[in-house]
């Protein structure tokens, strides 16, 4: 896919995060992963990244990477696929070939393991995973990795495929000042855990689309939340996260690791169980998900096709 055709269509609409499905001895269960990767294909995600941070990238073996793209591609006709890479450098580059070579339209370049660096250490970074693909590359600003405007800038005049930024930090006032100043020389998503409830305030800071990690289990319900923000319906926004989004996210504030745990239950909840998440994260207790299907079974839309 072009660069440019990649950037549109990331900016063209929602986005998400599929999990990775596990067997019971927590082994990558690929029929599992297809089938849900075809389930999505159904509800016009404007693209889909495998093996992401809902995907539990942290927790895979770099080898599991390219079999997680190859399983996406398989079955996700046109919508682009955005592969996750991350570490160290040298392991970045590694992962991030990797990933290119399975088929991945793009790349989500997360944080650096352990150490947080200087901003020419990160530009140093970031450009030598650019330099080592052909595909775009969306940059992950979170954590030990928080990349100012200038540095942004100076990345975008000398790498060609940085064609995106997403923001898991939350600080709007900075998310502003690199949308002013870069402008459409990326595109800019919104990534902070649960993002639905800080969309508003991104929209108004030039960051138009988001990725939703809902979307896994609900997701006409992630469709119509953000139609409604998109289209200025207050009401109906409103009224989702009262009703969903606020509840959700007191249940999944009770434990760390429970952004990405909560949504295997969510998946659980709906009949389509993925299995566990790995170590360091643990699910979600009996009582938490039993909340957790109360909130579910409240909400107005949900799909409750069966599993194929």
């Amino acid at each position: 896919m072009h660069l440019n055709q990649l950037k549109q269509a990331v900016g063209s609409g929602l986005l998400s995060f599929p999990v990775t499905h596990f067997n019971a001895d927590l082994s990558f269960n690929e029929d599992g992963y297809r089938r849900h990767f075809e389930w999505l294909a159904n509800f016009d995600a404007a693209a889909l990244f495998a093996a992401g941070g809902t995907g539990e990238f942290f927790s895979l073996a770099p080898s599991e990477v390219p079999m997680v793209v190859k399983a996406a591609k398989a079955v996700a006709g046109a919508t682009p696929i955005i592969s996750g890479t991350g570490y160290g450098t040298a392991l970045a580059i590694e992962i991030a070939k990797s990933a290119e070579k399975a088929g991945a339209d793009g790349l989500l370049l997360l944080p650096p393991y352990l150490m947080f660096a200087e901003q020419g250490g990160l530009i140093a970074h970031v450009k030598a995973i650019c330099n080592a693909v052909g595909i775009g590359v969306i940059v992950y600003n979170r954590d030990n990795c928080i990349l100012t405007a200038d540095s942004l800038s100076r990345l975008c005049d000398e790498c060609p495929n940085l064609i995106g930024f997403k923001d898991g930090v939350g600080d709007v006032d900075k998310v502003i000042e690199i949308t002013t100043k870069l402008q459409d020389r990326l595109v800019y998503v919104g990534g902070m855990p649960t993002h639905e409830v800080y969309a508003q305030g991104y929209f108004a800071a030039g960051v138009t689309t988001y990725s939703s990690a809902i979307f896994n289990f609900v997701p006409v319900l992630a469709q119509r939340f953000y139609k409604a923000l998109r289209s200025g319906d207050r009401a109906t926004s409103q009224a989702i996260l009262n009703d969903f989004f606020f509840p959700f996210v007191a249940v999944r504030n009770k434990k760390r690791g429970y952004a990405v745990s909560i949504i295997k239950a969510g998946l659980k909840v709906v009949g389509r169980d993925p299995g566990s998440v790995r170590p360091p994260l643990t699910d979600l207790n009996a009582e938490e998900l039993s909340v957790l299907a109360k909130i579910v079974e409240q909400i107005e839309v949900v799909d409750r096709s069966p599993a194929s």
